[in-house]
């Protein structure tokens, strides 16, 4: 069994490395490739690198699985593993851990899931784990158990074609099960904090405060969260609102 791992929060990640554990411990045997960013990239989506050259670094090994990072996205990093260093499509791609939410309206921007669903769309089964807990030296291990019983699920039952998995899991606690959610609706406010460079200049930083907009909303994935539970969303990278189709047409008529 061949396995690709990524993430964005760097080859240097806990959370990746946490990840790689996991798998070993479903798989003992699998030909493990942990692929990812040379650095931190949260926030890159599904960004590719076009107007620059991109380098692949080979690291040491980390518990038999081989290590390499790239000088691009999370995205690059599935594309160049495609490329030039996995021997055949993977049957697994697995994404993160990643330090921080990506329940919600997060998903969008994730770099983590973006590599997800690079890899959904070549046809790779791929799931995208988060932890609620933006620390990078946050614990990890009482998510162990849930992590390891969706990854055999999935090698078991396979995924729905051109569905991905975007796994978020509850920091602190051992979680109380596993959930089966949608993304919950919410808005980002006050986004950007402003500033004054000793040269006059003004500049902006990126804050902001998150509105969960679904808190009293069983179907969503932070409902489930804020009651300590792991969830599992089911994505799809088309975002085509295929039941407004008919709809919209005689508009244009």
């Amino acid at each position: 069994m061949i396995v690709l791992i990524s993430n964005d929060d760097g080859i240097g990640a806990n959370g990746l490395r946490f990840l790689i554990d996991r798998m070993r411990s479903v798989v003992p045997d699998a030909e493990i490739y942990a692929v990812a960013p040379d650095g931190p990239r949260s926030g890159q989506s599904s960004a590719i690198t076009v107007n620059q050259p991109l380098s692949i670094i080979t690291h040491p090994d980390y518990n038999g699985a081989k290590m390499f990072s790239v000088t691009g996205t999370p995205v690059d990093c599935v594309k160049l593993a495609m490329h030039a260093i996995v021997p055949r499509t993977p049957d697994l791609m697995l994404s993160g851990v990643n330090h921080g939410s990506n329940a919600g309206n997060s998903n969008i921007y994730s770099g983590t899931m973006g590599a997800a669903m690079e890899a959904c769309m070549i046809g790779i089964p791929a799931i995208g784990f988060s932890l609620l807990d933006f620390r990078p030296d946050a614990d990890f291990g009482p998510t162990a158990p849930s992590m390891e019983r969706i990854i055999r699920s999935v090698i078991k039952c396979g995924l729905p074609e051109d569905v991905c998995l975007n796994v978020n899991m509850p920091a602190g606690c051992e979680p109380q099960g596993i959930k089966v959610t949608t993304s919950g609706r919410g808005r980002w406010t006050e986004e950007y904090a402003d500033y004054v460079d000793p040269f006059g200049r003004k500049f902006y930083w990126l804050t902001g405060r998150y509105i969960d907009m679904a808190l009293d909303d069983s179907a969503a994935d932070s409902y489930w969260l804020s009651r300590g539970y792991v969830t599992v969303t089911p994505i799809r990278p088309d975002q085509t609102a295929g039941e407004t189709i008919a709809g919209l047409s005689p508009i244009f008529d």
